[in-house]
């Protein structure tokens, strides 16, 4: 049950979180983000900020942008504020949420 990710190893922990997509029967798909939660407040879902540059080409110059996403965040894994984690398309789960977190790369 659940799908392999390539290049990342699912969790120890087990669950049975539906919307998993180790444990679960969630499918992910398209692009694969990393960034830094400066949320946990919500049941199962966490704000994941990252930051990136984006070009002004009138002045031909970068400015920092960042963008805050909301993406699901399985018992398994467990994503607390401050952690740096990778998070991957999904089909939509919510009205915001479009991602899932996929694996911690740090602590926070």
């Amino acid at each position: 049950m659940g799908m392999v990710i390539p290049g990342i190893e699912p969790p120890k922990e087990k669950c049975n979180d539906k919307n998993c997509p180790f444990h679960g029967t969630l499918r992910v798909r398209g692009r694969a983000l990393e960034g830094t939660v400066v949320s946990d407040k919500m049941e199962k879902t966490v704000v994941v900020s990252r930051s990136y540059l984006r070009k002004i080409p009138k002045y031909e110059r970068y400015e920092r942008r960042t963008s805050k996403i909301h993406a699901h965040n399985p018992p398994c894994i467990d994503a607390k504020l401050g952690d740096k984690v990778k998070i991957m398309e999904c089909r939509r789960l919510s009205k915001t949420k479009a991602f899932v977190v996929v694996q911690k790369l740090g602590e926070g």
